[in-house]
C-alpha cells in the first residue's frame, strides 16, 4: 500500500493529468485536492483525447474511485459538461465523488474575477476569469457556498439572497455592471444540485476509511509549485496550495499518511500569464519550443510561454514538496535540437544565486546561467526503455537529476500512454535502480551509470 501525492514542480502545464492517468493503473482511489475549472489535464488513450478540468484523471479506469475533495471550487456547471462529456465517450463516472465542504463557483465570482483583472490594467496577474479567485477570497471571508449547501434548498435560498444582495453592491457601485438576480441563481443551481446529490459525500472519512483498508490512495494536483498561493512567485499565483502540503489540507489527511511525493516537471519550462520567467526564451527557439510541444493552454487556449530548463526552481520544488521522485514530460521537444542549455543558478546584482529566491522584485532581476550540453539530433518518440535513448539524452537526464538532488522515475515522450519510460513505479516501490547517482556533481556527466 502507499499514497502518493504527484504536484507540479513547475509553473503548472508540465503533463500531470498523463503521469496521473499513468499510475491510476495502480491506485484503488484518485484525489483531486485543489484548484479548479482553472485547471486543465489532457489525457490521450488510443487517440482519444480527454480534457478534464475538475474530475480526477483516474475516471478513465472504471474501477478506480475519483474524488473531488474538499480544497476545489468546484464550477457545477463545468462539472455536469464534464460528465455529459464522458458519459457520452462511453466512460462510467459512477465511480466519481464530490465533498460535501467542498466551495461553489457562482455567476457572480466569474464577473468580479473578469472585471477585476480588466481594472488592473498593465498590473493584471493573468487569471483565466473563471471565478476562482474570487470563490476562494468568499472561502475565507467565510461568505462562501458549498456544496452541502447545495443538498438543502431552503439553506440555500437564504444564503444566496443574502450574498447575492451584497455582490450586486460590489458589481454595480466598483465595476459599473448590471445587478444578479437572486431568484434565477437560485433556480439554476438547484438543478444542478440534483444532478450531483448522487455523487457527494463526506470525502474525508471516504479517504480515511481507505487509508485503513490499506488502499493504494494518488491524491492529484493542480498547477504547479510556482503557482502557489504561499510559496509561489506572488502576486502572479493562484489562489490555493498546490504544493504537495495542499494535499493534506485540501482532503482532510493527516501528513503521517502521506508515503511518497511525486514531482512532475518538462524537460523544458513553461509559463503562461504574467510574471517573471528568467530562462523565456523569445524569437526562433521559443517558437520552436511551443510548436513542437502544443504549448497551448488546456483550459484557455492561451499560448504558453517557453524557455530552458530552470533548474533553480527544480530544487526549490524539491524542497518545498519534499520530492521522493520525478518524472519528466515531453522529452521528445527537444529531439531536434543541436545543442540544449539548462539554467544551474542565477546572475542577480552581481552575484550568482544558487537558491530561488523569496523576494519577488529580486526574482525579476534574475539573469540564468545557463550550463550547455549536446542535443541528440533524433527521435525517442519511439524508445521504451532507458536503453533505447541515444546517450545525450540520457546525459541530459542524468545532469537534470543530479542538479536538482532527486531520481528521475519516469521520462514521458509523447502524449499516449504507451509514450513512457518507468525507471521505477512511485507506488510500488522500486523495480530497479533510479536515474540517479548519489553523490557525482553536474560536471561529472560522464560518470553517471544505470545499476540494474
Amino acid at each position: 500500500m502507499a499514497n502518493v501525492v504527484v504536484i507540479g514542480a513547475q509553473w503548472g502545464d508540465e503533463g500531470k493529468g498523463k503521469i496521473t492517468d499513468l499510475l491510476s493503473k495502480s491506485a484503488d482511489v484518485v484525489v483531486r485536492y485543489q484548484g479548479g475549472v482553472n485547471a486543465g489535464h489532457t489525457v490521450v488513450v488510443d487517440d482519444q483525447i480527454f480534457k478534464l478540468h475538475l474530475i480526477p484523471s483516474g475516471i478513465l479506469y472504471p474501477d478506480t474511485e475519483c474524488i473531488i475533495g474538499s480544497g476545489t471550487v468546484i464550477d457545477p456547471n463545468v462539472l455536469i459538461r464534464e460528465l455529459d462529456q464522458l458519459e457520452t465517450l462511453n466512460v462510467s463516472t459512477r465511480n466519481l465523488l464530490i465533498s460535501e465542504t467542498a466551495h461553489v463557483t457562482m455567476p457572480y465570482h466569474r464577473l468580479i474575477d473578469q472585471a477585476s483583472e480588466e481594472r488592473r490594467g498593465d498590473h493584471k496577474i493573468g487569471t483565466t476569469g473563471r471565478g476562482i479567485g474570487p470563490t476562494y477570497a468568499d472561502k475565507s471571508e467565510r461568505t462562501g457556498i458549498r456544496v452541502i449547501d447545495l443538498m438543502d434548498p431552503d439553506s440555500l435560498r437564504k444564503k444566496l439572497r443574502w450574498t447575492v444582495e451584497y455582490k450586486n453592491v460590489i458589481l454595480e457601485k466598483l465595476y459599473e455592471l448590471p445587478p444578479l438576480e437572486p431568484d434565477a441563481i437560485i433556480a439554476e443551481y438547484l438543478e444542478y444540485a440534483d444532478r450531483l446529490r448522487p455523487h457527494v459525500i463526506d470525502s474525508s472519512l471516504r479517504i480515511y476509511d481507505a487509508i485503513q483498508r490499506k488502499r493504494n490512495i494518488l491524491f492529484e494536483g493542480a498547477q504547479g509549485t510556482l503557482l502557489d498561493l504561499d510559496h509561489g512567485t506572488y502576486p502572479y499565483v493562484t489562489s490555493s496550495n498546490p504544493v504537495a502540503g495542499g494535499a493534506c489540507v485540501g482532503t482532510g489527511v493527516g501528513p503521517t499518511m502521506i508515503d511518497r511525493v511525486i514531482g512532475v516537471a518538462k524537460a523544458y519550462t513553461t509559463r503562461v500569464g504574467e510574471g517573471p520567467f528568467p530562462t523565456e526564451l523569445h524569437g526562433t527557439m521559443g517558437e520552436l519550443l511551443c510548436d513542437r510541444g502544443a504549448e497551448f493552454g488546456t483550459t484557455t487556449g492561451r499560448k504558453r510561454r517557453c524557455g530552458w530548463f530552470d533548474a533553480v526552481i527544480g530544487r526549490y520544488a524539491v524542497r518545498i514538496n519534499g520530492l521522493d521522485c520525478l518524472a519528466i514530460t515531453k522529452l521528445d521537444v527537444l529531439d531536434e535540437l543541436e545543442e540544449i542549455k539548462i539554467c544551474v543558478a542565477y546572475e542577480v546584482d552581481g552575484a550568482t544565486c544558487y537558491d530561488f529566491p523569496s523576494n519577488s522584485r529580486k526574482f525579476a532581476r534574475c539573469q540564468p546561467i545557463y550550463k550547455t550540453v549536446p542535443g541528440w539530433k533524433q527521435s525517442t518518440a519511439d524508445c521504451r526503455s532507458l536503453n533505447d535513448l541515444p546517450q545525450q539524452a540520457l546525459d541530459y537526464l542524468k545532469v537534470l537529476a543530479e542538479l536538482m538532488e532527486v531520481p528521475i522515475a519516469i521520462v514521458s515522450l509523447g502524449a499516449s500512454r504507451d509514450q513512457t519510460i518507468i525507471v521505477e513505479d512511485p507506488i510500488h516501490g522500486p523495480k530497479r535502480a533510479l536515474l540517479y547517482t548519489n553523490g557525482a556533481t553536474p560536471t561529472d556527466a560522464q560518470m553517471y551509470t544505470l545499476e540494474v
